[in-house]
């Protein structure tokens, strides 16, 4: 693990104390579960099963985050996929993930939950923690809908 690529985590576990460290973005999703450094300089692999989200924070000294039953208010302006994940012991997280398949994670989804001022600014929800996860919309798809205009329309201006 290089030390400049490495990110600060906060993971919180269905029935254990959290546990906080650093991965590596782009390695620590492993066949056995999550690798990271903790604050200590062990290496840990964690279950997915045992992991109900893995934050990113930028500090290790703010407050432990709550994600039970956040959802957005209205309707968010990040563009991608919003969805709604239900927990196994009943917790909700509305999220945003990106509309493309290509970012698509084996072993679970890496969204953006709602309120972008409170910390974690992006979560990773494992597989094994979700009974259910919605798609509610598609938001700002980036197709760019061009409308034909109404032939039956006059123009007020020559072509």
């Amino acid at each position: 693990m290089s030390g400049s690529t490495n990110k600060r985590v906060r993971v919180l576990r269905f029935e254990r104390e959290p546990v906080d460290g650093f991965v590596h973005p782009q390695t620590f999703q492993t066949p056995a579960g999550i690798e990271m450094l903790t604050r200590d300089g062990n290496i840990l692999a964690l279950p997915y099963s045992e992991v109900k989200v893995l934050c990113f924070v930028q500090d290790f000294d703010e407050a432990l985050p709550e994600l039970n039953n956040r959802t957005f208010a209205s309707r968010p302006k990040s563009s991608g996929l919003w969805v709604r994940m239900i927990f196994r012991d009943g917790a909700i997280l509305d999220g945003i993930l990106p509309n493309s398949l290509l970012n698509l994670e084996p072993h679970g989804f890496t969204v953006t939950p709602p309120d972008l001022a409170v910390s974690p600014q992006r979560v990773f929800v494992p597989r094994a923690a979700l009974r259910n996860i919605h798609v509610l919309a598609v938001v700002g798809s980036g197709l760019g809908r061009s409308k034909k205009p109404d032939e039956r329309q006059i123009s007020i201006f020559d072509n």
